[in-house]
C-alpha cells in the first residue's frame, strides 16, 4: 500500500508547477470569493484547500487542477490551471461546467 502511495506522489505535478502553468480558464465573477469557493468545494472531487496571500486555492485530485480565487473590486477573479497529467476524476468539460455554474 505504501509503495502505491509513494509512486502516486512521485508522478503527480507539484503545486508550484501548476502555479507556473498557463491558465486554462480565467474569468471574473460578481460573486464573492467565499461564495464561489463554497460552491466549488461542494461540486469538485478530492479537494484540498489553502490560502496564498489574499487568494484562496483549491487543489483538485492529485494536483491535477489548481483553482485560485482572488477578491476584486466587483467580486472575484477565478483562475484555473491544469497539470499535463491525465486525471480521469474530473474531465475538462465538467470542470468548465462547474466553474460556470459557481461564478454566475
Amino acid at each position: 500500500m505504501f509503495a502505491a502511495v509513494a509512486l502516486t506522489a512521485c508522478s503527480s505535478t507539484s503545486a508550484p508547477e501548476l502555479r507556473a502553468s498557463s491558465p486554462l480558464i480565467y474569468v471574473s465573477s460578481r460573486r464573492a470569493p467565499s461564495d464561489v469557493f463554497s460552491c466549488l468545494e461542494d461540486r469538485l472531487p478530492s479537494v484540498s484547500t489553502s490560502k496564498s496571500g489574499n487568494a484562496s486555492e483549491l487543489v483538485v485530485g492529485p494536483n491535477a487542477w489548481l483553482v485560485t480565487l482572488t477578491p476584486s473590486h466587483y467580486g472575484s477573479t477565478v483562475k484555473v490551471q491544469k497539470s499535463d497529467r491525465d486525471y480521469g476524476g474530473l474531465p475538462e468539460p465538467e470542470m468548465r461546467f462547474d466553474i460556470a455554474r459557481c461564478t454566475t
